[in-house]
This record gives C-alpha cells, structure tokens and sequence, in this order.
C-alpha cells in the first residue's frame, strides 16, 4: 500500500463526515461525523509522516494531539447537547435556534 492509498481513504472518510454533519439533523450524529472527520485527519498526518519522513513521528505525535482535542470536543459537545435536550426535549440542530431558553 502507497501513500495514496491512504490519502484516498482519508478523503473517503472525511467525505462521509463531511456528508453527514451537512445533511444530518440529529445532533449526535452530527457529533460522530466531526469524529470521522477528525479521523480522517488522523490518518493523513500519520500516512505523512510514514512515507515522508519516516525517522521522525511528527505525525503520530500530532494524531495524539488530535484525539486529545477530539475527546475534549467530544465531552463539552455532549454536555451541550444534554443540556439542550433537557431543556428542548429534542436534540434536532434545525430547531435550535436560541443561545438562551
């Protein structure tokens, strides 16, 4: 497998995430698909790093980053969306529409 076996995969994913945070309503989902975007990235940065500079791990070492991120993105983005439901009782993104409620 090449370089760019990898870069078309990642680019698949990130299509998908992509797809699903444009057209998805419900905001879960939405949540997953930033997840699969960030993925994709994941996999970029690590194919990068293999095949361009093999000796060094800039690339895992920036994937590491981005999942630490993406956990913390993860954890404030299902408080919020707690807390719209509690207060909404749906977690539709085409219904929210107030900062405050």
């Amino acid at each position: 497998m090449g370089l760019q076996h990898y870069l078309i995969l990642s680019a698949i994913l990130f299509s998908i995430g992509l797809y699903g945070v444009l057209a998805k309503r419900n905001a879960v989902i939405v949540l997953m698909c930033i997840e699969l975007m960030l993925n994709a990235v994941n996999i970029t940065l690590v194919a990068f790093s293999r095949y361009v500079v093999p000796a060094l791990l800039t690339g895992q070492v920036f994937a590491i980053f981005v999942i630490v991120v993406a956990a913390a993105e993860v954890a404030v983005g299902l408080a919020i969306i707690f807390a719209i439901y509690r207060g909404l009782e749906d977690i539709d993104v085409s219904k929210i529409d107030l900062l405050k409620w």
